[in-house]
């Protein structure tokens, strides 16, 4: 008997038995999906969020931000071209208790936000959550003015015990284990009093392209924001306070979900195409175009979207990925398939993330007969011959979407948990043998 069959939970990863040749319509982005219910529940009147993302991160956000008093209907678009969810701002109130699953964006998005409510919040999640860092946002709020319990953890579980409003003003943080301890901070930093001055004092802020998403989506909704890409003080983001209006955005895809499937091009020297890829964005995931051309493929940007083409040969690469430090499992998981060894860097900060990332990949890959070993900010990545065993997720989704890259290329992988991939990509296992002609 084999051990998928004493283990419901493993997946087979499907092997490619040729090159592939699909457009893959990827769901959109969970990152501009949960900044948006943030932004148009704080706004002055109600807004529409089309193609939003339906994952358990986007649904845990919607679900905790009903639970404080906010309206989010769930339907079509006012013209019925497609789901749209129209959110409907409303007086923030407790008492209630937020689920925030292993959601960093709400575990760390909405504390600043129950901090405006009347009455008190508490937020609890998954075993996992209990150890991902908060300290940022916590240690934050109270110099703003803020009464949070939290039995001097730094993590939760906790209760921020709304009043009503927020003084705001200056505040100092290390946002140098999270940038979303900045974009936390900003997105209800137009409803403080004072609005919000942060100033990230400790090392490499990592993420930045997250901080700049946040800061866009305020702008566009009317906020003032003074940050230092655009002439202001290095690492100090200012918010005036103002009201925010109500929009009507459309989410664009989420480019960090394409990196499987175009890496499926590059592994099996075939031709991907991404429905919508934006010509401009301030996503991670555009980052995949550069780094996995120089990891042997091409690409074209049109007006259809982006098409990824594999030349059938995977170069290693030595490449920071301190910006973009969410897409390293599927690079990792390329390079283990490459002809030479890479260097990934810049991302200690992952050893927080879902899971510890660096030391799952290490171990996971190497069980496959692989040769990565930890770095002090990454990981280096010597190919060698791979065979098939159980490729373990940690409740990890993009642990899972690594394990299914290698898996294109060798035979009996298993997958442990692929539904976890649920938190930011619904329906992935169809999405990926459909991918594959099956």
């Amino acid at each position: 008997m084999t051990e998928s069959a004493v283990h419901p939970a493993l997946w087979p990863a499907p092997r490619a038995s040729d090159a592939v040749d699909a457009t893959v319509t990827v769901p959109g982005s969970k990152s501009v999906t949960n900044r948006a219910l943030v932004l148009a529940a704080l706004a002055a009147e109600p807004g529409w969020l089309r193609r939003p993302l339906r994952s358990r991160d986007t649904l845990l956000m919607a679900e905790a931000l009903r639970a404080m008093g906010v309206g989010i209907e769930e339907g079509v678009g006012p013209d019925g071209s497609g789901e749209a969810w129209r959110v409907i701002p409303a007086g923030l109130h407790g008492p209630t208790t937020i689920d925030v699953g292993n959601a960093g964006t709400v575990m760390r998005f909405l504390p600043p936000v129950a901090a405006l409510a009347d009455g008190p919040i508490r937020f609890d999640g998954d075993p996992r959550s209990y150890e991902r860092p908060l300290n940022g946002v916590i240690d934050a709020l109270r110099v703003l003015g803020a009464r949070i319990d939290d039995d001097g953890r730094g993590s939760l579980p906790m209760t921020v015990h709304g009043g009503g409003a927020l003084d705001g003003g200056p505040v100092s943080i290390d946002a140098s284990s999270s940038s979303q301890f900045v974009s936390a901070l900003l997105l209800s930093a137009p409803r403080y009093n004072q609005g919000v001055e942060v100033r990230h004092t400790g090392a490499r802020l990592p993420s930045m392209p997250h901080i700049r998403m946040t800061v866009d989506m305020l702008r566009a909704v009317g906020a003032q924001v003074d940050e230092p890409e655009t002439g202001g003080e290095p690492n100090v983001w200012r918010v005036s306070p103002s009201a925010m209006l109500g929009r009507d955005l459309t989410v664009e895809p989420d480019l960090s979900n394409a990196q499987p499937f175009l890496a499926a091009a590059l592994v099996t020297g075939g031709r991907v195409t991404i429905p919508d890829w934006p010509e401009r964005t301030t996503q991670p995931g555009d980052a995949l175009r550069e780094i996995f051309t120089a990891m042997g493929g091409s690409c074209e940007l049109t007006e259809r979207g982006l098409t990824f083409t594999g030349s059938g040969r995977i170069h290693g690469i030595d490449v920071d990925l301190g910006e973009v430090g969410e897409l390293t499992p599927g690079i990792a998981a390329v390079a283990a398939l490459a002809d030479g060894p890479s260097t990934l860097s810049g991302v200690a900060h992952l050893r927080l993330h879902e899971t510890d990332r660096l030391a799952a990949l290490t171990k996971e890959i190497n069980e496959l007969g692989g040769d990565v070993t930890e770095t002090a900010d990454g990981l280096h990545i010597r190919p060698r011959p791979l065979h098939g065993g159980t490729f373990h997720t940690y409740d990890d989704h993009r642990m899972a979407t690594a394990g299914s890259i290698i898996g294109l290329a060798v035979p009996g992988v298993e997958i442990e948990n692929v539904a976890t991939t649920a938190k930011t990509l619904p329906d992935f296992p169809q999405m990926w043998t459909g991918m594959l002609g099956a």
